[in-house]
């Protein structure tokens, strides 16, 4: 089974793939955005986002809008490509198990 030897365990997490699949097909997300949209906690989010800036797959900005703190997140190309990589993975995954 040579696809388990490129599984990437970052990507182990139904979050960290739910996370990734949103950052990749936008330019950048809030953190409360990401929060809403699949309905995780601040700390549970946080940690999840943490692991994934540790790889080096998401980078994160903080700025102001108005008054309040803002910080976005966006994958950066390194993640985006392990996350297509993966997806890949699984897919053969998939068919060879059909």
């Amino acid at each position: 089974m040579e696809w388990l030897e490129k599984f990437n365990k970052v990507f182990e997490s139904k979050i960290r793939l739910g996370l990734m699949s949103v950052l990749v097909v936008n330019d950048s997300v809030s953190f409360n955005e990401l929060k809403d949209l699949l309905q995780l906690t601040d700390g549970n989010l946080a940690s999840h986002l943490k692991a994934l800036e540790e790889a080096k797959y998401v980078v994160f900005q903080k700025q102001f809008s108005g008054r309040k703190p803002l910080t976005t997140y966006k994958a950066t190309d390194q993640g985006q490509k392990a996350f297509s990589e993966h997806l890949q993975v699984l897919e053969n995954m998939i068919r060879e198990n059909l």
